[in-house]
């Protein structure tokens, strides 16, 4: 097993989540099969109970685990499926380590930071390392770890000790430490400045890590000279030296390395004997992808009403789902955030100028998303949000919570239910329409809801969600909920039009919902964003922005295929170098596949 451990210099948030995702990329389309593991020295078991202003959305896995958002980065960017054990805390190691000393474990001895923690630390990496995370059931060859922070946080310093050991434990041909550090430029100088990342590697090996590659991140590019710069007072080559600059799509951040030398390097440092020089179809896929996002030239207009809208990050995935089934639909996302706050006329949140905007931002968006979420705060603007949509006919997905406050709107609307609500919202309701379910609340706060991948079961009926899973009886998707539709209304709410789709194998739970006579009204009460891929997007997502372009029914009528024709641009006569990407995209797919003979693309960035 090789591992490439990835840690942080100078700030957080300089993205070495997308930097080891890209690492795993590259590998990947080498023929490498790779794994990713993301470690986070805080103190907390996992990420569920975090508010998403702490550290953004709360991603959930397969096996219900409510790890970190960078995991949704491994998954998208890697196509593989995690665990929860992928996911280390300061938390779960310690808890692991107080329940062996509780057991007897360690023979009376006394338990301390080292050797005990540090230990604990590398026999769970490699551990976890080893576990299949593709279905051909392959055991990863190269295992990234990513931690979390900056180097020189107190809550880190037993990761890095323990990679200090682990480094000798695997042998240095099988670990290669990269370090991703900022190059700030300041307004005052107008030059890029290497001494917090001086300061950052020296820190490093300090603590006994020499880097191997250092990546400086810069917001705009950076010369050879700085690159030397670094590469005399960090003790490193100059072919060891990456620098990434903000580009205009994270999906351009692969190829950037690749150009820098990165393959050649790891392949001599690790040993990996990757076969070179590397075809002349190398990456075309994620070249392809990354030239459609920059070709796109119309967009789509769609409004997210949230809760969490100070931080893009709390929607992280939501986002990503968007952009995916957009770049596929051949048009450039403009989303615009709307706190639902903003939504409520009698709210003390909703200052007329802001009232009125967010209303502004709804009705000419030409699409309307409204994901999860928790607590009272912004409920009714949601539940206007829905009634807008249904009575305007403008397309709309709900995600979880959206689910509820559609149904929760249109029994107060449609059936005159003016009291129907929430138990979450208000316990004593006299017409709840959403539960909470008694198996899922146990106490703790922690752990406690409906998790991870289960499957749902379409009803036969004709139904716009089936159509778009390829007319399936049984979908798997990731929940994350502990509440839901009470059973008693479901017929008073479909014989006034509102189907429930889709159902649990024991069909109790209402998991899709669908407005009959309405081109896009839908409601999931899982979150299918948490599977979409970039060249696989989920089909909820797609359906939105199909609709929201007016492409959706002849999509379906198509038996769900999308034309070059129906992709193309529509400005002009000729076919754009985007409309042959578009066409070329399922073909290209094929590269990846050993022996696969298709012809490469070139296009004339000039025309």
């Amino acid at each position: 097993m090789k591992y490439i451990l990835v840690t942080g210099g100078v700030i957080s948030g300089v993205g070495k989540g997308v930097i080891a995702s890209s690492f795993g990329t590259i590998l990947k389309s080498c023929g490498i099969h790779v794994t990713s593991i993301k470690i986070d020295p805080y103190i907390n078991i996992d990420a569920g109970t975090f508010s998403p202003y702490e550290h953004g959305e709360v991603y959930v896995l397969d096996d219900g685990g409510e790890v970190d958002l960078d995991l949704g980065n491994y998954e998208r960017f890697l196509d593989v499926i995690l665990h929860k054990d992928n996911n280390i805390t300061t938390g779960k190691v310690y808890e692991h380590v107080i329940r062996k000393e509780r057991k007897g474990d360690y023979l009376g001895k006394t338990v301390q930071v080292v050797p005990h923690i540090t230990d604990a630390i590398q026999e769970w990496v490699e551990k976890i390392s080893k576990q299949p995370v593709t279905d051909d059931g392959k055991i990863p060859e190269v295992c990234i770890v990513e931690l979390g922070g900056t180097i020189g946080d107190i809550e880190g310093m037993p990761f890095v000790e323990a990679f200090r050991q682990f480094q000798f434990r695997v042998k240095r041909e099988n670990f290669c430490c990269a370090h991703v550090s900022l190059v700030p430029s300041p307004k005052s100088t107008g030059e890029p400045k290497t001494k917090p990342t001086q300061s950052s590697v020296r820190e490093l090996r300090g603590l006994g890590l020499s880097p191997d590659l250092i990546i400086c991140r810069s917001e705009k590019p950076i010369g050879d000279s700085i690159k030397e710069k670094v590469s005399n007072f960090c003790h490193v080559a100059p072919q060891q030296v990456i620098t990434i600059h903000d580009l205009s799509s994270i999906y351009r951040v692969p190829l950037l390395m690749e150009e820098q030398g990165i393959i050649q390097y790891l392949n001599e440092r690790l040993q990996l004997n990757i076969q070179m020089p590397l075809p002349l179809t190398f990456m075309s896929t994620w070249r392809n992808l990354a030239e459609r996002v920059d070709h796109l030239r119309k967009t789509v207009n769609i409004a997210l009403v949230g809760k969490y809208t100070k931080l893009e990050d709390a929607y992280a995935s939501v986002i990503k789902a968007l952009q995916h089934a957009s770049i596929k639909s051949g048009y450039k996302l403009k989303l615009s955030f709307i706190d639902a706050v903003h939504l409520e006329q009698e709210s003390k949140e909703a200052e007329p100028v802001l009232y009125h905007k967010a209303w502004q931002q709804l009705c000419s968006a030409d699409g309307v998303i409204v994901p999860g979420g928790f607590g009272q705060r912004g409920i009714n603007g949601k539940i206007e949000a829905c009634k807008w949509c249904r009575e305007h006919n403008t397309p709309l997905l709900g995600i979880c919570l959206g689910l509820q406050t559609i149904v929760i709107e249109f029994a107060r609307n449609v059936l005159k239910l003016e009291d129907a609500n929430s138990t979450e919202m208000d316990p004593e309701c006299k017409n709840p329409l959403v539960i909470d379910m008694p198996e899922h609340n146990q106490g703790d706060m922690g752990g406690t809801m409906r998790l991870g991948k289960r499957p749902t079961r379409f009803i036969p009926q004709q139904s716009t969600l089936r159509q778009l899973y390829g007319n399936e009886e049984i979908i798997q998707e990731r929940h994350r909920h502990r509440y839901e539709v009470n059973p008693k209304y479901v017929n008073d709410l479909e014989a006034s039009g509102l189907k429930f789709v889709g159902r649990d194998e024991e069909n109790i739970r209402m998991e899709i919902v669908e407005l009959e006579g309405h081109d896009y009204y839908v409601a999931t009460q899982f979150h299918p964003e948490y599977l979409s891929r970039p060249l696989k997007p989920s089909p909820p997502f797609l359906g939105l922005i199909l609709a929201s372009v007016g492409k959706l029914k002849s999509y379906l009528a198509k038996g769900c295929r999308l034309s070059p024709s129906q992709l193309s641009d529509n400005d002009s006569d000729e076919g754009s170098a985007v409309d042959i990407y578009h066409a070329q995209t399922e073909k290209l797919i094929a590269l990846n596949t050993p022996g696969a003979t298709v012809p490469v693309l070139l296009v004339d960035e000039k025309k």
